[in-house]
């Protein structure tokens, strides 16, 4: 299989973008996570050459506006992945969570309809092996006590990604502790 590798920059870092001869993106990762990346490619489609390749118009031009505040600039990108039917409804369903707003694992198990509440563990695993960074949400995903869980391109990425797109606010830093001064200090 043939796919293009394509270089963009972001506020969170360089990425690495994927796509097949239609301009659908396959993988969007972080470059410091190229190993993840290949792996991956690897893993999901088997024997792969990648070409580099100049990011498509319409796919880079997207990702700017969503870093520049237009959240819902990344709906209409297409996206295409390998992996099993589970992980693909999981990516699917994280699709449909909108920018701004966020669920849990439990949830997410439960609307795709599974009930035994360890769910939830096999729904995380499917969540971290998603390859498309951002444009499949899966940062969108916390722990039902609001804690920010796994995230594989780091949690600082998944703090900012939240925290630009609104949906938790940025934690303020407690005050430095102050010194009494004394005269002549």
């Amino acid at each position: 299989m043939k796919l293009f590798l394509n270089h963009l920059d972001s506020p969170l870092g360089a990425m690495l973008l994927v796509t097949d001869a239609d301009q659908v993106v396959r993988a969007l990762d972080f470059a410091d996570h190229g190993a993840r990346l290949h792996r991956g490619l690897r893993e999901h489609y088997g024997d792969v050459t990648l070409a580099e390749a100049p990011a498509p118009a319409g796919i880079a031009g997207a990702l700017a506006r969503y870093f520049d505040g237009e959240w819902e600039a990344l709906d209409a990108l297409r996206t295409a992945t390998a992996g099993s039917m589970l992980q693909r409804r999981v990516w699917a369903a994280l699709r449909r969570i909108p920018a701004g707003t966020t669920t849990t694992y439990g949830r997410l198990a439960r609307e795709l309809g599974f009930d035994d509440p360890r769910a939830a563990i096999v729904i995380g695993a499917a969540n971290g092996a998603n390859p498309i960074a951002i444009i499949v949400p899966c940062h969108r995903v916390i722990a039902s006590n609001g804690d920010l869980k796994g995230y594989a391109w780091g949690l600082h990425r998944k703090r900012w990604l939240l925290e630009h797109e609104k949906a938790m606010t940025v934690k303020e830093q407690e005050p430095e502790p102050q010194t009494a001064m004394l005269p002549g200090f």
